[in-house]
């Protein structure tokens, strides 16, 4: 009677062992990943990034978007071209193209205008003092004087853009924000300008 029930507990741990292979053998593997860099908070055009503005994260390489960056010292000190949202792909498109310079002395910023149908009229070359005003109205100040139009960042295309879900798609109804070379002092006061106030530009000599 101990030698029957002995091979019936060997017997029932073969079939479990050989179960638990089975679904082993079932289970899908997990699916591969690949690093990508993600805005870490809510970024406006023109913000020159910082490691505090992005951060890394794992996602399945085939839902990466083409290009995407996936190391931090990529992305570092480049400029947006369009607004962000948290968690949203520093893919081509987004960021400004590095080969954007203006004069010596000066940094390439991108600003986003009130007034699209002004913006859209810009022409490389010209100059540009940028003014800031509240929503309410009021007096308007200048945050950048005689800024130098540089020719738009490249559109995104649509495989660079399959991944950024809604953060190109708020903006899809207006065109892409105005590359400007200014001072380095003026880039730092149109990204504050652009959180909560409203730009236009004026032409100048």
């Amino acid at each position: 009677m101990l030698a029957w029930r002995s091979r019936w507990v060997v017997t029932a741990l073969g079939l479990g062992i050989a179960a638990a292979g089975v679904l082993g053998t079932l289970r899908p593997a997990p699916p591969e990943t690949r690093p990508v860099v993600v805005a870490g908070l809510p970024l406006v055009a023109g913000t020159r990034l910082t490691a505090d503005d992005v951060r890394v994260v794992d996602v399945p390489t085939r839902l990466a978007a083409d290009g995407a960056a996936a190391r931090v010292d990529e992305v570092l000190d480049r400029s947006l071209a369009v607004d962000l949202t948290p968690g949203s792909p520093l893919v081509p498109g987004v960021l400004a193209a590095d080969g954007a310079t203006g004069p010596p002395g000066t940094v390439v910023t991108t600003v986003r205008l009130a007034d699209t149908g002004a913006a859209a009229m810009l022409e490389p070359g010209r100059r540009v003092d940028v003014l800031a005003a509240t929503p309410e109205g009021g007096p308007a100040t200048v945050v950048a004087a005689r800024a130098l139009v540089l020719p738009p960042p490249a559109a995104p295309g649509p495989e660079a853009t399959a991944g950024l879900g809604t953060a190109l798609a708020a903006d899809a109804d207006h065109p892409p924000p105005v590359l400007l070379a200014v001072t380095p002092e003026e880039s730092l006061a149109l990204a504050g300008a652009a959180a909560s106030s409203v730009l236009s530009a004026v032409v100048v000599p």
